[in-house]
């Protein structure tokens, strides 16, 4: 066993290599001859000098993005970890949950679509079933629950499945407005103003009659894991309250508050494998100012993860990160443009939506190694499942369950 801990950030969203691994800024995608890197803590350059939009704003004299965001990490994740520049998604469609999906179950997806879970075990089912783990210990983070995104918790494999899943939270949803709204307090409801809401909490919980002699659907959390799962979220909405939620210096979009959760849950559960993925980037489509405003600060997030894990007593020096977005995008512009007057750009499957890069920073983790180049891609998306099983002294009988897509390899047999 390579670690104690995994954290593995899908970042976050669609990310084209040119605005990330090749320090393009501009140069890649608006005509504008101004390169610089804006993922100051994950990567090695120096920021861009001139036509700043990707920072806080200047409100005092209107300027979008103006002042860069502060570096959290006084050395990058690329020279504590190992980088691999040019990784490639391989198979289907880049999309999404397709991206999502093979990112956790280290297979393709080409002919599924949303609302369906993944045919192969996720890194949750190998781990609960082959290493032991219990429910808490393995965690699914979504920024929220559209996209299919609660279903990338287990699969739909009859060997594996409910049975050997993780537990899912979107904090936007539990601790956000609509939680607060309904479930903080754990309030009582009064039946002359909530009969409706008691007439559809009755008609859900019925269904479970049509199950008669049967296994109503858990995750497998122990008494003692529901317990302590109900504690969590009592004790995170009082933080919430009472505004003691560790955030992020800037938190200024969900992404940011998503990592800001994440370390609460971290704190309490100290999972052995945690998988967030950050989505707030996806405004590539048809802004993008924003989309650069959004990578400064998944950046920023994910150095605030590193360096607050750092700081939780069993996970410091205990833990690897693994950070890979889940696809890029294309090379060539849609007809969008922003307040910049500059272009958008989607992720239609081209050859440049399907480079993306992988960094890996931790305990048995070379340090400032790069592997791999623009001109000899190493490494595959499905490679993460077999990295985290290698990690956890698992590999052998990950490959062994032959449900892995033939490309899949542990990164560190490819160094």
């Amino acid at each position: 066993m390579k670690a104690e801990h995994v954290v593995y950030v899908q970042f976050a969203g669609g990310l084209r290599q040119q605005e990330s691994v090749l320090q393009r800024y501009l140069a890649g995608s608006q005509n504008e001859q101004i390169e610089g890197n804006i993922m100051y803590n994950l990567l090695d350059g120096k920021p861009p000098v001139d036509k700043i939009a990707y920072g806080t704003d200047d409100k005092q004299n209107n300027i979008v993005g103006a002042f860069p965001i502060n570096q959290i990490l006084q050395t990058s994740l690329q020279r504590q970890g190992t980088l691999f520049p040019e990784v490639r998604f391989s198979k289907g469609g880049a999309g999404h949950f397709n991206g999502l999906s093979t990112g956790v179950s280290g297979n393709y997806y080409v002919t599924a679509g949303l609302r369906q879970r993944t045919a192969s075990p996720t890194i949750f089912e190998y781990l609960r079933r082959h290493a032991g783990f219990s429910a808490t210990e393995c965690w699914s983070i979504g920024q929220g629950v559209t996209g299919s995104r609660p279903l990338l918790n287990y699969s739909a494999h009859e060997d594996y499945g409910r049975r050997y899943g993780g537990n899912f939270l979107a904090p936007l949803i539990t601790f956000g407005a609509p939680g607060q709204e309904h479930f903080m307090d754990f309030k009582n409801y009064h039946p002359d103003t909530d009969y409706e809401m008691f007439r559809e909490i009755r008609g859900f919980l019925n269904k479970n009659f049509s199950n008669e002699g049967l296994e109503i659907p858990h995750l497998y959390n122990t008494p003692e894991e529901e317990n302590s799962i109900r504690e969590f979220i009592r004790a995170t909405f009082e933080k919430v309250k009472e505004g003691r939620v560790t955030m992020p210096p800037v938190n200024d979009n969900g992404d940011l508050k998503v990592l800001g959760f994440t370390v609460e849950l971290l704190r309490w559960f100290k999972p052995r494998v945690t998988v967030v993925d950050l989505n707030n980037i996806d405004v590539c489509h048809n802004d993008f100012t924003a989309y650069l405003k959004n990578i400064h600060r998944a950046d920023h997030g994910i150095a605030f993860l590193w360096k607050e894990i750092q700081s939780i007593p069993g996970m410091r020096d205990n833990t690897v990160m693994i950070v890979m977005p889940e696809h890029g995008r294309d090379e060539q512009h849609n007809s969008i443009k922003d307040l910049n007057d500059w272009f958008a750009y989607d992720h239609s499957g081209s050859p440049n939506a399907r480079r993306i890069f992988n960094l890996m920073v931790g305990p048995g983790i070379d340090a400032n190694l790069k592997v791999g180049s623009e001109t000899n891609p190493i490494g595959d998306a499905a490679d993460v499942v077999p990295t985290i099983a290698d990690i956890f002294g698992i590999k052998d009988q990950v490959k062994k369950a032959g449900l892995l897509d033939g490309n899949a390899r542990s990164l560190f047999d490819r160094i």
